[in-house]
């Protein structure tokens, strides 16, 4: 199984397919769930949807407040409290990976898709891959130039189709992880100018923002 080093200031951490799947699936039952003083991604899906606007214009909206908040070393360093991972990550990495996958679940909900259902939780973790979307849903046999409605990923998304599509981006981030060191996580999300002392930086979570907007809004492909 492809693994990669991951260094911190004080070890060096191996993350594997299956230690990147393990922090997905908790990150994302914490973005389910929400976490104490954070709303959860429904309870941000709608007060986004409450606002005036087309639905582009309101995830537009939600997208940029998000930046602003993952622009933010305090906030991003308090979440390192919050959301620890049962896997040996750095805190940093759990909270980065948290403000994404939040996002793209409230994007998701938004499009009126159920965060429950563990083929909207795939999408969201493809989401994750930025421009590998579409070779990767491409190579999983999904339809492209359709719309990704409740009745398209009921039909295309089996569980075979879900297990490759899994693999895909197991095996893709862990190639990410494998760049240059410390720096590997911003070349996994890709962040522009990598991490420093926790912070995300806002131009990352602009792009996957829209990845996730064109995703769950318009055909794929």
């Amino acid at each position: 199984m492809a693994q990669a080093a991951v260094n911190t200031p004080n070890c060096e951490v191996n993350v594997n397919a299956g230690t990147i799947m393990r922090m997905l699936d908790f990150a994302y039952e914490k973005a389910i769930t929400g976490v104490p003083g954070l709303d959860s991604a429904a309870e941000l899906a709608r007060s986004y949807r409450s606002q005036p606007g087309s639905l582009d214009e309101q995830i537009n909206r939600l997208i940029r407040w998000q930046n602003t908040k993952s622009a933010s070393a305090g906030f991003v360093t308090g979440l390192g409290g919050m959301i620890t991972l049962p896997v040996t990550l750095p805190a940093n990495m759990t909270s980065v990976i948290f403000i994404q996958i939040r996002m793209i679940a409230a994007i998701a909900h938004m499009a009126d898709l159920d965060l429950r259902d563990d083929r909207v939780k795939t999408l969201v973790y493809v989401a994750l891959c930025g421009s590998a979307v579409v070779d990767i849903l491409k190579s999983a046999g999904m339809r492209l130039g359709t719309q990704l409605t409740n009745q398209m990923i009921q039909k295309y998304l089996t569980a075979e189709v879900m297990k490759a599509i899994n693999k895909a981006v197991g095996f893709k981030l862990v190639a990410k992880f494998g760049q240059s060191g410390a720096a590997s996580f911003s070349k996994m999300v890709p962040l522009l100018g990598g991490i420093v002392g926790g912070s995300l930086d806002a131009y990352t979570t602009h792009l996957v923002g829209n990845t996730a907007r064109k995703m769950f809004t318009q055909p794929i492909g």
